[in-house]
């Protein structure tokens, strides 16, 4: 019987039960696609990271919703490499980690803090009805209009794709009332992985936003706290110029909605190359730490009658 050390560890927090669960499989080699989606959706993370060994990076990662694989995974890769640093098998310094969308670079700090290097960012504009928009949020469209005209709705990706939706205020925010068909048909018409909406309006003082993340489509129905949506985010402010100068270190709230409030902290800057460059960084802490039995691997093989 197969068995591996499976680990629910929470992302954007230093303490467990806050933040974003990952579920973590630090040993994958071996495991089937098709073992790796049971095993998620077992686990009921809204992603599950699966390590294995490759010879293009330090380590190769996947990851996977309770319904479907994903290319990119902010907060598993953060819970990743800090359980990796937990466990004594990394060091501080850069790491480099092989993901759906190409080799990334991971830093991990002294003080255990994990930086991940995400993909070239792309930002554009999109015309969308903003009466639509709110419909799907389930808010007034005047709260997408007051800002609106200095920041508009567009598809941000630094890896994954989401739509970046501004709304005027906290209130506003907080009570969202999301309609998650008409979500999924606004993330899917425009190639999106859902819907990232914020505010500059926050709970603490010294955070840059308080954000929400909806992707039905992907399995995930509220993310608590999100990655990947936070690069995208990072990267939508600096090319709509939303401050005179943007801070070196942006921090975005998340979570607070749903009882698992958490931040993520953000980095624009430039690479070695003079091009944009985006990370996203963060703490974690294991919640879980215990042995999964793995399914048998489905027999791939077509049976006719």
């Amino acid at each position: 019987m197969d068995t591996r050390r499976t680990l629910l560890v929470d992302a954007f927090t230093d303490e467990p039960f806050a933040g974003n669960a990952a579920g973590v499989v630090p040993e994958a080699d071996g495991l089937s696609a098709t073992q790796m989606q049971a095993i998620a959706r077992e686990l009921s993370a809204s992603e599950t990271a699966f390590l294995s060994t490759t010879d293009d990076a330090d380590r190769r990662i996947r990851y996977f919703t309770p319904t479907q694989e994903v290319d990119l995974c902010g907060h598993a890769t953060i819970a990743s490499h800090a359980l990796l640093a937990a466990d004594g098998a990394i060091e501080p310094g850069t790491h480099s980690l092989e993901t759906n969308v190409g080799v990334l670079d991971i830093e991990l700090q002294d003080d255990g803090v994990v930086w991940m290097t995400q993909s070239r960012p792309e930002v554009e504009t999109v015309e969308v009805d903003y009466d639509r928009v709110a419909d799907a949020l389930g808010l007034d469209p005047a709260t997408l209009r007051d800002v609106g005209a200095d920041l508009p709705i567009a598809r941000a990706t630094t890896g994954l794709p989401f739509l970046i939706v501004p709304v005027n205020f906290l209130e506003a925010l907080s009570g969202v009332q999301p309609d998650l068909a008409a979500i999924e048909a606004l993330a899917d018409e425009y190639d999106a992985t859902g819907i990232y909406a914020f505010t500059f309006d926050t709970l603490d003082a010294e955070s840059t936003l308080h954000a929400r993340m909806f992707a039905p489509g992907a399995g995930v129905d509220e993310d608590p706290v999100t990655g990947t949506a936070s690069g995208a985010c990072g990267a939508y402010l600096d090319a709509y110029e939303a401050f005179d100068e943007l801070p070196d270190d942006l921090r975005f709230e998340q979570g607070h909605f749903v009882d698992r409030g958490g931040i993520v902290r953000v980095d624009v800057g430039v690479d070695d190359r003079g091009r944009k460059e985006v990370r996203v960084g963060g703490e974690a802490a294991v919640a879980l730490d215990g042995t999964l039995t793995v399914p048998p691997a489905e027999d791939d093989e077509i049976i006719e009658a």
